[in-house]
């Protein structure tokens, strides 16, 4: 008897190991289907186009103009543009005395990048080369994305998930909650990520160089030779005397004013020449006495 319900009591466990295991199992098969999302796994097709047109007009400030009211019907817009003239070469003609000719020769570029819509950028770029004189160069780029945006798009429901299951068992203890913030910020950026994705996709952006042949303008300017603008030589000739008497005027006025130190000049003058006029008998004669008493 005793043995019999030792047995029963063996059988028992044993089945009850049984169920936990099976329990056990069925739990970690839901942990498992809950980290899947149950977002739709099939890649949507995420094409993003880019093109780029170099090409020759007539008139680049025209064209700017025509490729806005274009870009503007087609429900596209304009992104960036600028227009920039480079001098090529430039001179300068006398007309008159104060007035010169300049010649100036000159480049004009133009840059802009625009973003229409995908469906019409074919469209688009066909007007474009109706436009130009001819077109240098012309490309288009397809980038698919389509991998890119289905992982961004199944990560940003994993950790959806994630955040719901942190959640459930969330406590006050600060490693939680920083985790919970950091699934969350990277959630948004995936976000981001496709609606950046989503915006490329809608909108092709392209880039146009344009540029006009070298352009020749003549204006007349004011002449900034001032040597061009001193009189005739008869009237410098005149001047010029005229300006001499005059400083030869202020030369007689300057010694007049100096007449004092013009007679102690004259003074000393006279006094120095009687000194050495006498001292240079006084050596004569004592030459001459010399001479004699040798004699």
């Amino acid at each position: 008897m005793k043995r019999n319900i030792i047995a029963i009591a063996i059988v028992l466990t044993i089945f009850g190991c049984q169920k936990s295991n099976e329990k056990y199992a069925n739990t970690e098969a839901i942990t498992a289907n809950e980290l899947i999302a149950p977002a739709d796994s099939t890649a949507v097709e995420k094409i993003i186009k880019t093109a780029d047109m170099r090409f020759r007009v007539k008139n680049v400030q025209h064209t700017k103009e025509q490729l806005s009211k274009t870009i503007k019907a087609e429900g596209g817009t304009v992104a960036e543009f600028s227009i920039e003239s480079t001098i090529q070469e430039t001179d300068k003609v006398k007309q008159s005395t104060d007035s010169l000719k300049e010649i100036t020769a000159y480049r004009t570029e133009g840059y802009l990048v625009a973003k229409v819509p995908s469906e019409k950028l074919d469209e688009f770029t066909n007007t474009i080369a109706k436009m130009a004189v001819f077109v240098d160069h012309q490309s288009m780029k397809l980038d698919d994305q389509s991998i890119a945006y289905l992982a961004n798009k199944l990560k940003a429901q994993n950790r959806v998930d994630a955040v719901k299951k942190i959640n459930k068992v969330a406590s006050k203890k600060s490693a939680n909650v920083e985790s919970s913030l950091h699934i969350k910020d990277d959630y948004v950026d995936k976000k981001i990520e496709n609606m950046q994705i989503d915006s490329r996709v809608k909108f092709s952006t392209i880039i146009l160089n344009f540029y006009q042949d070298n352009t020749v303008k003549t204006m007349i300017v004011a002449n900034d030779n001032l040597y061009d603008y001193r009189p005739a030589f008869i009237n410098r000739l005149w001047l010029g005397i005229v300006n001499g008497w005059t400083i030869f005027k202020e030369i007689i006025i300057a010694v007049s004013n100096l007449w004092m130190l013009i007679l102690v000049g004259f003074g000393v003058f006279f006094i120095v020449k009687y000194f050495v006029r006498k001292n240079k008998i006084q050596r004569e004669l004592r030459t001459k006495q010399l001479f004699e008493n040798q004699a």
